[in-house]
């Protein structure tokens, strides 16, 4: 059994207690909504229109091989573009204020081939609380021979991670839509993460494998066999779009947590973390890029980590505006804000630590710091 995770706010600072008020004092003064306003329902359409648009294409166009390709290739960009911008909010409950648009806008994850109950568990419950906590952040584990961790255990071919790493963020979506559903159907279960009973169990297994039939019919059997597209020029483009929606979405978020700036907190024997939450979510997360239209409305706001982790319930559409006031409150408190101006800034960070891990000269003063 895993050893439980408990913060301390040791130095009893009013630093989320403050922000908040800042926070929430905003909204009111702007008398403005915290969830999603009409900005983001044409996010909402946009993005999913760049996944279904060239679906629609590709089994009505009669188009060749390229033309396949291609308008695979722009579905890849919708699918990252519909986890970052539209069912990571919902999953959120940030969509909405009313749980049934919340639930129904996060079926967006179902229909690519996702599962909103392992995500949910995965990123709400064990990065958000966790962040960069290793074995219990499930997101800088070890992955087979890749290492995210300073705490993760050394391989000797780690030193040459820095040049596959990529081929990992590739496959990333689609482990995701054929393995790894069923892989933390079978973990969270084990660890008690879903409390439910026999009958519970079955019921869920029995959806999991309904919604990955429906994905795979409409991504596979519809175009072969309805409208004569060859299994090859079906399994590329499968293969394009997810590799895109990979590479996509893996360096986003390592962008945000894995970065030379950034802590990886080290529990004490007694699984307690000498800080408060809220300061953990500070000394763990990176902003970039805030300067970027482009990249905020693609990304879905997560260049704007830092917000999303203190306020996840937050629609990301608001985090340019109360982005200031986390900066702010920081600095009056002394407290840490990571922030890489470029992506090529924090894309280089995010390289340099991957180097070092791969290596293992990364110490863990960065650890011990944290700890206090």
């Amino acid at each position: 059994m895993k050893q439980k995770i408990k913060f301390i706010n040791k130095d009893k600072t009013q630093f989320f207690s403050a922000l908040k008020t800042r926070v929430d004092q905003h909204f009111i003064d702007k008398n403005i909504s915290q969830h999603a306003n009409i900005n983001m329902v044409f996010k909402t359409i946009v993005m999913l229109s760049l996944y279904f648009v060239p679906y629609a294409l590709i089994i009505t166009q009669g188009y060749g091989s390229f033309g396949v390709w291609l308008c695979y290739g722009v579905m890849g960009l919708g699918l990252a573009g519909i986890g970052m911008s539209v069912m990571h909010d919902a999953n959120h409950d940030a969509y909405s204020a009313n749980p049934a648009i919340n639930k129904l806008v996060a079926q967006a994850l179902t229909i690519v081939g996702g599962d909103n109950r392992n995500w949910r568990t995965q990123h709400n419950v064990l990065h958000h609380t966790y962040t960069n906590i290793h074995e219990h952040d499930r997101d800088i584990d070890n992955k087979v021979i890749m290492r995210f961790s300073p705490a993760g255990n050394y391989k000797k071919v780690q030193r040459f991670q820095v040049f596959y790493v990529f081929v990992f963020y590739a496959i990333m979506s689609l482990y995701w839509i054929t393995a790894k559903d069923f892989v933390q159907y079978i973990q969270f279960n084990k660890e008690g993460q879903h409390r439910d009973s026999g009958s519970q169990k079955f019921i869920t297994l029995m959806q999991l494998i309904f919604w990955k039939g429906v994905y795979f019919t409409y991504m596979f059997v519809l175009p072969m066999l309805f409208f004569n597209l060859t299994f090859m020029q079906v399994f590329l483009g499968f293969l394009i779009m997810h590799t895109i929606a990979g590479l996509i979405l893996s360096i986003v978020f390592q962008l945000a947590h894995v970065v030379e700036e950034a802590k990886f907190p080290n529990p004490d024997e007694k699984g307690n973390i000498q800080n408060e939450w809220a300061i953990h979510q500070m000394e763990t997360t990176a902003d970039f890029s805030r300067n970027s239209w482009l990249i905020t409305y693609y990304v879905g706001g997560l260049n704007y980590q830092t917000e999303h982790h203190l306020f996840p319930r937050i629609c990301h559409v608001h985090y340019p505006e109360i982005a200031p006031i986390v900066e702010a409150t920081a600095k009056e408190f002394g407290v840490p804000y990571i922030y890489n101006d470029t992506f090529w800034t924090a894309f280089k960070s995010h390289m340099s630590i991957i180097s070092k891990l791969g290596k293992n000269d990364v110490t863990f003063s960065a650890i011990a710091n944290s700890m206090g």
